[in-house]
């Protein structure tokens, strides 16, 4: 179907086939074929300084009292190629790529984009390797890697102790945001540099296969591996989006992203950033995020800046709509103005979903279209995009044009894999990672599990079924579908628990290691915001409420394998240096299971009196 929204529709109505194969596998692909794509995202970058100049680009802001800082495309690219020209001079190549240590920022992204015009590799490393982390093991690692030739963070003093760090691993100049910085360069000062023609030289001489950037795996169960990011797999994916997003090929100026996700991930550099490229619109950083103390930030920026399409992570949708409940204002904005809300980054509660439409219908009098997506760091990342407005949370959509997917039966799930010139051809310096991660056929092994809207149809689109690795099976031979589970968990737990993580391994009952939300919980039990987490999280009305939710998942499961019998409220947030969480907000599961031993011990001791057991 298409959605008519204001302006015009909005989507590509999907035409999907399903091959069904001799040895049970599916074949699922987009009829429509892939148009040709960019050579690289350098030229969208010259096509719109010429389309474009005055246009704004990039906007940030030093806090929510400061005015935006802007950036026309014609700005944008003088400063690109001048900073290129830097990068040339200083000897900059693949094998000694640039790596930013530092949030998203407008100077983040020209020091990126410089390096990628010439062919030099960029690497956004998630800031929280070294300003949240206390043993830095992982950064190393990827500074070993890479070996960079030189490494940009916003100002040297607050990674001063990750720069001593690393500082044996590598030969790299330093750069700084801050003209202060005496023990680095300036960006400022880069940016002024003559330009050579070693720089046009260098931009013509890019090809698609021309690896674009590094970008991380979270390294939850080892080290993180670094996903080559070829210039076709960018631009392919974009050329995709637009064939199904189809609204941005007459948007123009129209085109407004106000965003914080952050570009050590594949969801906020190549999915909305280079949306925002190769469409000629303006990218607005948000510096807040869905965190607490954080997310007042965002909040200010919406309320300076909406956004065309208003994208976001599950965390961050249950914020938005506690804000939007209590704020009458930017509610009628918001859902008046923003065309539609995309997900990503991990499953949305059925309960946040029904929450936002709710409230969208009580303040326009229409459901806003809320949409999602599907891919991972190695598919840069849409592999699937549900460019249609499903029935309820949960549909991934379908396979985008130019990408196959490959169902594969594993027990009673559907293994995907996925085949395109958006999927990387392996990890930097990693030949057996590599072999490991494809199949015969030279589909990439995701490592997800989907299942069909209806299997008759499908251009109806697909559900994520959860990780194939993360399953697992009861005593009594019953799997346990932990993405599902996790999902319905947290909608029951609504709104004390933050997230989930489902155990149960080789034992007779689901129980869950739950991440609670301390604010929502402070609240329910009428305690101050000074309370400490302990005495809340063993609060009465908190434990009851609890047990209350997993009596209701019960009640709605009907079966051991769709609910748990016990639930422990965790008083330590999920860790990052023990690769619990990521920027995004999302729970690795396996990595909270291999920390947290001692918690799953203490739900399956029957004598402990710190878990919570269901009612009834």
């Amino acid at each position: 179907m298409t959605i008519a929204a204001t302006g015009g529709d909005l989507f590509a109505t999907p035409a999907i086939i399903a091959d069904r194969r001799a040895d049970g596998s599916i074949l699922v692909k987009s009829t429509v074929p892939l148009q040709p794509s960019a050579r690289c995202i350098g030229d969208w970058l010259e096509h719109w300084a010429r389309q474009a100049p005055d246009r704004i680009f990039l906007a940030d802001r030093a806090s929510t009292d400061s005015p935006w800082t802007t950036v026309t495309y014609r700005d944008a690219l003088q400063q690109v190629r001048s900073a290129a020209a830097w990068i040339l001079a200083q000897g900059l190549s693949a094998e000694r790529p640039l790596v930013i240590l530092s949030d998203n920022s407008v100077e983040h992204a020209l020091f990126a984009l410089a390096a990628q015009h010439v062919g030099v590799p960029s690497a956004a490393i998630s800031p929280a390797y070294s300003l949240m982390s206390r043993d830095f093991d992982k950064l190393k690692s990827m500074v070993e890697l890479l070996g960079p030739g030189a490494i940009y963070v916003s100002a040297t003093k607050p990674f001063t102790a990750a720069l001593a760090a690393i500082k044996p691993l590598h030969s790299a100049t330093i750069v700084s945001g801050s003209a202060d910085d005496r023990e680095a360069i300036s960006f400022r000062a880069i940016a002024a540099t003559p330009e050579t023609p070693d720089v046009e030289k260098a931009f013509a001489a890019i090809t698609p296969d021309t690896i674009a950037k590094f970008l991380f795996t979270s390294g939850s169960t080892g080290t993180p591996k670094a996903v080559i990011n070829t210039q076709r797999m960018l631009t392919s994916s974009q050329q995709a989006k637009a064939q199904t997003w189809t609204f941005l090929e007459n948007i123009g100026v129209g085109l407004v992203i106000l965003d914080w996700l952050p570009w050590s991930h594949t969801f906020g550099a190549n999915h909305n950033f280079n949306l925002v490229l190769r469409n000629g619109g303006t990218l607005y950083v948000d510096g807040g995020k869905p965190a607490p103390g954080l997310f007042a930030t965002s909040l200010a920026n919406l309320r300076s800046v909406m956004p065309t399409v208003y994208f976001n992570v599950p965390r961050g949708f249950d914020m938005l709509i506690a804000a939007l409940r209590g704020d009458e204002e930017l509610r009628r904005k918001f859902f008046g103005e923003v065309k539609f809300a995309f997900y990503a980054g991990a499953a949305l509660p059925q309960n946040l979903w029904d929450a936002l439409e709710e409230l969208s219908v009580k303040t326009v009098g229409r459901a806003m279209p809320m949409v999602s997506a599907w891919g991972s760091t190695e598919t840069s990342p849409l592999a699937t995009d549900c460019h249609f407005q499903a029935k309820r949370s949960g549909n991934i959509g379908v396979p985008i044009p130019g990408t196959e997917l490959k169902l594969v039966p594993s027990g009673d799930k559907l293994e995907v894999r996925v085949r395109g010139p958006n999927v990387t051809p392996g990890y930097w310096k990693a030949p057996e990672l590599t072999a490991q991660a494809f199949d015969a056929e030279g589909f990439y092994l995701i490592g997800d599990a989907v299942t069909f809207a209806d299997p008759a149809r499908p251009e109806l689109g697909l559900f994520f079924d959860g990780r194939v690795a993360e399953d697992f099976k009861l005593n009594s031979g019953t799997w346990v579908s932990v993405g599902t589970l996790r999902v319905a968990g947290i909608a029951a737990l609504a709104p004390l628990a933050q997230d989930i993580v489902v155990t149960g391994h080789g034992s007779d009952e689901v129980r869950f290691l739950v991440f609670p939300n301390i604010a929502a919980c402070r609240s329910h039990a009428g305690l101050p915001d000074s309370a400490d987490v302990k005495d809340v999280i063993s609060h009465d009305k908190v434990r009851g409420a609890i047990a209350q939710g997993l009596a209701r998942l019960k009640a709605q499961s009907g079966h051991s394998s769709g609910h748990a019998t016990r639930a422990l409220l965790l008083a330590e947030p999920a860790s990052v240096d023990g690769g619990e969480i990521t920027d995004k907000g999302y729970i690795n599961q396996r990595a909270v299971l291999t920390r947290r031993a001692s918690a799953v011990a203490t739900l399956d001791d029957d004598s402990s009196a710190e878990w919570i057991g269901c009612t009834g």
